[in-house]
């Protein structure tokens, strides 16, 4: 019995690092602190599955308590950082029609996060590849921005933020073929991981340019996810 709990043990670790998030965004306003909650509550959702499999308990109790636990950590708590990280200087400087039109898409975020969850669930061709954008990926262009202490001052780039949020709420229910970051370890040839290969490599660019122009703002890990969605346009074939 207790082997069988130990995966949902850390999935409800994932869910409590939401809640974390969530709690630290609203009552301190430390976005900082609350994007590094959910970068652990990612951390801990990618190890309740492995230890699911090396265990040999993965149950569909547990498929469901993971999706619960992503809709609020990789859902609500990057909608409240974004939230907190826009309303508050733009409810000094605009009137309140843009505000209410430019948190829009934030205030959407966990509803398409949430269908977007469920829709996994029920979708067998998804078991080794992606039809839409991971919730955790979404989460985690946020996550780069606010650990970055990117500070929204002006009108064009809450509109710029609301836009790119927008179109990533609508990539995360999307069709778009999103390819596997997992490489192909029985053959490791450019022709089987190329798509692998090419992300990695843009992967180190990115972190050398941020590195050397930037000195570890931790934007990176936005553009990592953008790059990521632009690596997968091309994509042909649907998620097995």
């Amino acid at each position: 019995m207790i082997k069988r709990q130990i995966p949902n043990l850390i999935t409800l670790g994932n869910l409590m690092c939401g809640v974390e998030s969530i709690f630290t965004s609203l009552v301190t306003g430390n976005l900082c602190f609350a994007a590094i909650w959910i970068c652990a509550g990612i951390f801990l959702d990618f190890f309740d599955g492995l230890a699911a499999r090396l265990l040999g308990v993965a149950s569909p109790l547990g498929k469901e308590l993971d999706s619960l636990a992503d809709v609020v950590t990789s859902g609500i708590a990057p909608a409240f950082i974004m939230f907190r990280m826009v309303e508050v200087p733009m409810k000094e400087l605009f009137p309140l029609w843009s505000v209410i039109l430019i948190m829009l898409p934030f205030v959407l975020m966990p509803a398409f996060a949430a269908y977007r969850l469920a829709k996994f669930n029920i979708d067998t061709r998804q078991s080794h590849s992606f039809l839409g954008l991971p919730v955790p990926a979404n989460a985690l262009i946020w996550v780069g921005l606010a650990l970055s202490g990117i500070s929204v001052t002006n009108l064009a780039l809450a509109i710029i933020l609301a836009v790119v949020a927008m179109f990533t709420n609508i990539l995360m229910i999307s069709e778009m073929p999103m390819f596997s970051l997992k490489f192909n370890f029985k053959d490791m040839t450019w022709k089987t991981n190329s798509t692998q290969y090419i992300f990695l490599a843009g992967c180190i660019l990115l972190f050398a340019i941020e590195w050397i122009f930037f000195k570890a703002s931790w934007v990176v890990l936005s553009l990592i996810i953008l790059w990521y969605i632009f690596l997968s346009l091309p994509q042909k074939k649907h998620a097995e």
